[in-house]
């Protein structure tokens, strides 16, 4: 496994590193306290091809390899975790639609989008079900020409702007995934941004009442939507929220450097301090351990190899939890003043939070991941 990257994977950090602190950081602290993006911002998104990047170039998207998509994914979870996660759903869900769309749906959508020109939402999440996939509630009531939608879906992630939304449904006790447009009469959506972290990430429930979605919106065949659809959709989530998570690492580190390095105590910058180093080094050995486990699992993507599902959530499984332990020690370096919004740790920790619960919580990787290391064949390369 050779771990250089290659021109163009190096091209794409760079850029994408360039992107951020262009456009991104200056606006993290506002984006968190406003609870929205700015439609500038998304503009400039949508423009750069950073909502696409991962999609393929036959429907003009960046057609970037799974390492190439990670570290531009990285920067940008560093930069700012609302626009990360924003960017997640969007590839996520269009991940889905490539991998099981008919050749009609995906002229119809992926134009649209590839180019940014059409946001798209995953929405699975359900109140009392939360993503246990086989037991969602909402119904979709086969009426022959087209499906008769009740139920409501939360926490979707850019579910207020979204102009387009991969859900999923039970038709008969048979799980279903249908493409709604934001406009079909009975389908509303309302904020839900009062939340912890990740607050500009512009979370929304999704209200159906008797919507009418078309036959020819449903994606992949009836009893396929969850085993196939949403455990598709959801893998490329957790790689991506793996990468994000090790961009969150790598901000609180860096934070963590200089405020050690330019912080006096009794005369003496904190970085004098051997408990302090000591906290320094463990942060360079979270980041460099989650950033490998990152690149193991977008080679075996690469290699289309079998494996790749489990090492991407051993991935996502150790980086977030590196993520909230390393936050939460950045924190504590800070003293006071990791306490205060003048002081972005504080945020780092907020966000972090949220990444070991969604696409899959702590507890239930560890059940998965527990049976993939008693079939053994995972140590082999």
């Amino acid at each position: 496994m050779d771990l250089r990257l290659t021109d163009a994977q190096q091209d794409a950090k760079e850029r994408a590193k360039r992107f951020a602190a262009e456009h991104i950081v200056p606006v993290a602290g506002d984006i968190d306290r406003q609870r929205v993006m700015s439609a500038e911002l998304l503009g400039t998104l949508r423009s750069n091809g950073w909502l696409s990047a991962a999609l393929p170039a036959e429907w003009g998207a960046g057609n970037m390899d799974a390492l190439a998509y990670g570290v531009v994914t990285e920067e940008i979870g560093k930069a700012c975790s609302s626009v990360r996660s924003f960017m997640t759903a969007h590839n996520m869900a269009a991940h889905a639609l490539v991998r099981f769309g008919t050749p009609e749906q995906k002229a119809r959508w992926l134009p649209d989008i590839c180019s940014g020109r059409k946001i798209i939402a995953f929405a699975l999440t359900e109140e009392e079900v939360g993503s246990a996939g086989n037991s969602i509630a909402t119904d979709a009531q086969d009426q022959r020409s087209h499906y008769r939608v009740n139920g409501t879906k939360v926490w979707i992630t850019a579910g207020l702007v979204a102009d387009l939304f991969l859900i999923f449904a039970q038709d008969g006790g048979r799980p279903i995934a249908l493409v709604v447009e934001r406009g079909h009469p009975g389908f509303t959506t309302e904020p839900m941004m009062e939340v912890l972290g990740v607050r500009g990430a512009m979370l929304a429930r999704l209200c159906f009442e008797d919507v009418e979605i078309p036959m020819s919106q449903r994606i992949g065949p009836v009893g396929a939507g969850i085993a196939f659809v949403a455990n598709a959709a959801l893998d490329q989530g957790r790689f991506s929220i793996a990468w994000g998570a090790a961009g969150v690492v790598w901000a609180c580190l860096d934070a963590c450097l200089s405020y050690a390095v330019h912080r006096k105590q009794a005369g003496h910058s904190l970085a004098e301090f051997q408990l302090v180093r000591r906290q320094l080094t463990d942060m360079l050995l979270a980041h460099t351990t989650a950033r490998a486990l990152c690149c193991r699992s977008a080679f075996f993507r690469m290699e289309g190899d079998p494996r790749a599902v489990m090492e991407t959530t051993l991935a996502k499984y150790h980086a977030a939890q590196a993520a909230v332990r390393v936050a939460n020690d950045a924190v504590r370096l800070h003293g006071a003043n990791g306490y205060s919004i003048g002081y972005s740790v504080e945020r780092y920790l907020r966000d972090a939070t949220v990444l070991e619960i969604i696409e899959g919580t702590r507890e239930i990787h560890q059940v998965g991941l527990a049976s993939y290391a008693l079939q053994s064949p995972h140590v082999d390369f």
